[in-house]
C-alpha cells in the first residue's frame, strides 16, 4: 500500500565540489475592563475621544517604535508595574483595554478551562474552532506548505475570533521547536520531531502562517501582524517529571557542540527565518544559569547575533522559579532584577562607564533603523550589547498553590526601591510589548476600519479549515507494517467488523494536548461505521493504562467476525505536560491483549496506534497474525476519517517517523543526560538518528547510515564564519532528484536528502538531514524534483567549541539507498 516501489535516481550536475578557501547557536481574577462585548473588539485610540488626537502613540503615521516610546512616558510608575505580567489591566485614562499575552494557539486555537487566556468560546458567538492534528503527527508530512496552511488557518481564526469581540490578546503560545530528544519526554508530542532542520523549517512555516507572512516569508504587510506566535520554550529544553526530577530544578548540561548543531538552530530558523515575534524562555537552567536570567542567550545570541526584534515571555512562573525552587536569586526583588535585567552590564552603567558610550549610541542608531522599519540589530566584534532581558512575566499566582505570588506585580515597586531594577529597564520591556500591541494594529482606532477586519465568523471552521485539517492527518498518518500488503482492505470483501481497544471509541483521545472546542469530532469507531455499517466495538482494557483486560469478549469477536482492527497506544495519561515516560513499552496489558486477539483472529489484524511518542512493538512487528501497523499520533478532529480512508483504500499513506523509535533497552540512558553523542563511560548510545549507535527499531524506515569506526586523523577545516557570505553563497550547489512511482496507488512520499562524512569522526553526526521535499504521483508516473544545497549550512558541522566548520575530505549524499560522493577542499 506504501508507495514501497518508488523508485528514486540521484542526478548530480556536479561530481565533485571544491571549496578553495585559505587554511586557517487559571483562573485570573477579570479586570472590568478585560471582557470585549460581542460586538465590539477591544482596542485603543478611538477617534471619538478627542484626547487621541493628542496622543503620538495614536498617530498611525509614525514609526511604531515613537508610538511605544510616548505611550511608556505617559504612564505612571504604578501603571508600568502592572503592565509587565501576563494579564495587563486596563488604563482607562488612556483609552487603554486590558490585555491577555497568551493563548494556545499549538495545532489550532486552544482552550483552557482552568486557565484565563486571551480567548473566550463559552456562550458567545464563536464557540468552535478548527482542531488539526498534533504536530508530531503533521511534521510526518515533511511538508512545510501544509505546516504554513495549518499556521495560516490558526492566525485566522484568531482574528475572527477577535472581530467578533471574543479575544483579549493575539498572542499565542506556539510553535514549541524543542527538540524531540528523548523519547519519554511527554512533551515530544508538541514538537515537529528531532530533527534540528526539520524542527527549524516547522517554526519557521507556521510563524509566517500565524503572523501573516507569506510563505516565502516575504511580507508584504510591513510590520503588521494578522496575530503573533511565540516560539518556546528557549532553551536546551526536554524534561517535565522524570524520576524525581522536575523541570523546575533541572539544570540542563549542555555541551557547545550539542548547543550550536541541536538545540539552537530551530530557535534560530524562528528568529532570522520566521521573524517570530515573542520567545519563551523555559524553566531549566542551562549549565547553571536559568533560561529567564540569561546574559548570553537573551541578549548577546537572541538580540545581538540573531537579530531578534519582539518580545520575551516567562514560561508560567519561571520568575518564582528563580528564587523559590532554583535559588539563584536571593530574594524575590533579585529574582525581578535578574529577569528584566542581567546583572552583568546594565542601562545605567551604560550611561555611567565610558567604555560603553559609543554602544550605546549604536544603540540609539538601531532604534532609528527601526523607526524606519529596518529590523536589523548590529554585532560589533569584542563589545557587549546592554542587556535586553525578559520582558513579561506569565503567572499563575490566582490559582497556583505552588506559585502564590506575582513576582513582577508585587516586587517591581521594592526593586526600584532597592535599587536593584532602573526605571529605564522597565521602560525598555514596556518598548518592546506596546510595539507589539501596535503591530497587531490594536492602537490604530476602530478595527472595523483596519487591516484585517473582513475575517468574520464565516472562517472559523471553514470547510476549507477542515479539508486542511482531514489533508494533515491523511498525509501525516504512517504505514509501519504491511505484511503480503493487507492493507487496503477491501470494502466490498468486508461483512463484518471487529473494533477493539480503549482508544477505538474516544473523540478526545484524537486530540492530544492544548486543544480547542474542535468544529466536529468523531471516534475511529464512528469513522470505520460510515463505510462498514456492521461493525462491532469492545473497549477491551478498562483504559489506556489497561491495568485490567477482559479479552473473553474481543476473543470472541475475533472468531467470528471478518477483519480485526485494534485501537491501541497511549493518552494524555501516559504522556502530557508535567508527565514523562518511564518505559516505551504499551501501557499495562495492552501487549498481552493484542497478541491474544491477534491469535484468535481469522486473517491478520490491522493494529493501530494513537500516541506522540515512540513505542516499542517488537512484538507486534514480529508476529505473523500482525498484518498492518499504523502510526497515527494524535490525529486530530479529522483523524477517524482519515484512518477509515486508509485502512479501507481511498489513500496511499505517506508519512515518515520524525522521531527515532528505539528498542526498550534505551531507557537505561538516564533522561536527565543532555549529550547527543555517544558516551561509552555511561552507556549513552547516542541520541536520534543522527548519533545513535544503538540497534533502531524503526520497522520499515531503511536506515542507510553505514556506520564506520571513528577516524582518528584530523582533517583540515576552515570556520564557516572566515569563508564569508559572499563565498559560501558563490559555492551553492544543485541537486536533482528523479522519482518514480512503480506502485498501483497513486500517493504522497517525502523525499528526504541526507549528508554523512565518509570517514565518520569523533563529535560528527553519522548523518543528518540537509533537504526535504515531498511529491506527489499517480501510479506509474515520474517526475524530478530539485534541491539547492548550501555547503557552508548543510555540510558543515559544529566542532567541540560550537563553532561551525568546514572540513576537507569525502561526504556522501544519500536518497532512500542511492548515494553519490563530493569533494570539499578546504
Amino acid at each position: 500500500m506504501e508507495l514501497q516501489n518508488l523508485v528514486i535516481f540521484l542526478i548530480f550536475h556536479i561530481t565533485s565540489l571544491h571549496l578553495s578557501v585559505e587554511s586557517t547557536d487559571s483562573s485570573h481574577p477579570r479586570d472590568p475592563y478585560s471582557c470585549a462585548s460581542a460586538s465590539q473588539p477591544p482596542y485603543s485610540c478611538d477617534s471619538s475621544d478627542p484626547s487621541t488626537k493628542t496622543y503620538d502613540f495614536c498617530k498611525t503615521t509614525l514609526p511604531i517604535s515613537r508610538r511605544a516610546d510616548d505611550l511608556v512616558s505617559r504612564l505612571t510608575f504604578e501603571e508600568k508595574a502592572t503592565q509587565l505580567v501576563d494579564t495587563s489591566p486596563a488604563i482607562p485614562r488612556l483609552g487603554i483595554p486590558a490585555y491577555e499575552w497568551w493563548s494556545e494557539g499549538l495545532h489550532g486555537i486552544g482552550f483552557l478551562t482552568r486557565v484565563q487566556q486571551g480567548i473566550s468560546f463559552f456562550n458567545r458567538t464563536i464557540q468552535h474552532a478548527t482542531s488539526f492534528p498534533q504536530v508530531i503527527l503533521t511534521a510526518a508530512s515533511f511538508d512545510a506548505h501544509i505546516w504554513y496552511r495549518i499556521g495560516q488557518a490558526t492566525g485566522k481564526e484568531a482574528r475572527a475570533l477577535y472581530n467578533a469581540g471574543q479575544v483579549t490578546g493575539l498572542g499565542f503560545w506556539a510553535p514549541n521547536v524543542n527538540i524531540f530528544r528523548d523519547p519519554r519526554w511527554g512533551r515530544g508530542q508538541e514538537t515537529p520531531g528531532e530533527d534540528p532542520l526539520v524542527v527549524g523549517k516547522y517554526g519557521a512555516s507556521f510563524i509566517r502562517g500565524v503572523q501573516g507572512d507569506s510563505f516565502e516569508g516575504e511580507s508584504t504587510l510591513g510590520d503588521h501582524l494578522q496575530a503573533s506566535a511565540c516560539c518556546k520554550h528557549y532553551t536546551a529544553h526536554d524534561l517535565d517529571n522524570w524520576n524525581g526530577v522536575n523541570r523546575f530544578r533541572f539544570n540542563a548540561i549542555v555541551t557547545l557542540q550539542d548547543m550550536a548543531d541541536t538545540y539552537q538552530p530551530p530557535f534560530r530558523s524562528c528568529v532570522q527565518e520566521g521573524k517570530a515575534s515573542w520567545i519563551m524562555c523555559s524553566y531549566n537552567e542551562i549549565n547553571g544559569i536559568p533560561s529567564c536570567a540569561h546574559y548570553d542567550l537573551l541578549t548577546k545570541t537572541l538580540r545581538q547575533e540573531w537579530g531578534f526584534y519582539g518580545y520575551i515571555t516567562s514560561d508560567c512562573d519561571a520568575v518564582n522559579v528563580l528564587h523559590v525552587e532554583q535559588k539563584y536569586a536571593k530574594t524575590p526583588e533579585d529574582a525581578v532584577a535578574d529577569a528584566l535585567k542581567s546583572g552583568i552590564v546594565t542601562l545605567s552603567f551604560c550611561l555611567a562607564i565610558l567604555e560603553f558610550v559609543f554602544i550605546c549610541k549604536l544603540n540609539e542608531q538601531i532604534k532609528q533603523e527601526r523607526d524606519l522599519g529596518n529590523i536589523v540589530v548590529k554585532k560589533i566584534p569584542g563589545k557587549e550589547f546592554p542587556p535586553d532581558w525578559m520582558d513579561v512575566e506569565c503567572s499563575t499566582s490566582a490559582r497556583s498553590k505552588d506559585f502564590p505570588v506575582s513576582y513582577l506585580r508585587n516586587y517591581t515597586k521594592s526593586a526600584v526601591e532597592k535599587r536593584k531594577v532602573t526605571v529605564s529597564e522597565i521602560d525598555r520591556a514596556l518598548h518592546n510589548l506596546f510595539s507589539t500591541r501596535m503591530r497587531l494594529g490594536l492602537f490604530n482606532g476602530d478595527p472595523t476600519k483596519q487591516l484585517y477586519s473582513d475575517i468574520g465568523p464565516d472562517q472559523v471552521c471553514s470547510k476549507e479549515h477542515q479539508a486542511l485539517a482531514l489533508e494533515a492527518a491523511l498525509d501525516g498518518i504512517v504505514l509501519l507494517k504491511n505484511a503480503d500488503r493487507l492493507l487496503p482492505l477491501s470494502k466490498s470483501g468486508i461483512s463484518s467488523l471487529a473494533v477493539i481497544g480503549p482508544n477505538a471509541h474516544n473523540s478526545t483521545n484524537l486530540l492530544g494536548n492544548y486543544f480547542g472546542p474542535a468544529c466536529k469530532n468523531v471516534t475511529i469507531l464512528e469513522g470505520l461505521r460510515n463505510y462498514v455499517s456492521s461493525a462491532s466495538y469492545d473497549k477491551g482494557c478498562n483504559n489506556v493504562s489497561c491495568t485490567s483486560a477482559a479479552k473473553k469478549k474481543p476473543v470472541e469477536m475475533a472468531q467470528t467476525e471478518d477483519q480485526v482492527i485494534l485501537v491501541m497506544g497511549l493518552d494524555q495519561s501516559q504522556e502530557k505536560e508535567r508527565l514523562d515516560r518511564m518505559d516505551l513499552v504499551l501501557p499495562g496489558k495492552q501487549p498481552t491483549l493484542i497478541t491474544a486477539v491477534a491469535k484468535a483472529a481469522k486473517r491478520p489484524i490491522v493494529l493501530v496506534l494513537l500516541g506522540g511518542s515512540p513505542m516499542d512493538v517488537t512484538f507486534a512487528k514480529n508476529n505473523r497474525k500482525i498484518g498492518s501497523i499504523l502510526w497515527a499520533g494524535y490525529p486530530g478532529q479529522a483523524g477517524a476519517t482519515a484512518l477509515a480512508q486508509i485502512i479501507l483504500g481511498e489513500h496511499n499513506p505517506g508519512g515518515r517517523l520524525p522521531m527515532t523509535w528505539y528498542p526498550q533497552e534505551f531507557t537505561k540512558v538516564p533522561m536527565t543526560d543532555m549529550r547527543m553523542r555517544p558516551q561509552p563511560s555511561t552507556g549513552n548510545p547516542g541520541r536520534t538518528y543522527r548519533f545513535y549507535e544503538g540497534e533502531k527499531n524503526q520497522l520499515n524506515v531503511k536506515d542507510s547510515s553505514n556506520q564506520q569506526s571513528e577516524n582518528s586523523e584530523t582533517p583540515g577545516y576552515k570556520p564557516v564564519s572566515d569563508i564569508g557570505e559572499e563565498q559560501c553563497e558563490n559555492i551553492k550547489f544543485k541537486v536533482t532528484v528523479s522519482v518514480k512511482n512503480e506502485g498501483q496507488m497513486a500517493g504522497k512520499h517525502p523525499v528526504l536528502l541526507f549528508a554523512r562524512h565518509a570517514k565518520p569522526g569523533k563529535g560528527r553526526p553519522i548523518k543528518k538531514l540537509v533537504g526535504f521535499q515531498t511529491v506527489k504521483l499517480g501510479a506509474g508516473e515520474k517526475t524530478e524534483i530539485e534541491y539547492e544545497l548550501s555547503p557552508c549550512e548543510h555540510l558543515s558541522s559544529a566542532n567541540e567549541d560550537g563553532v561551525m566548520v568546514m572540513e576537507e575530505g569525502s561526504q556522501i549524499l544519500l536518497v532512500g539507498d542511492k548515494e553519490h560522493p563530493v569533494t570539499i577542499i578546504v
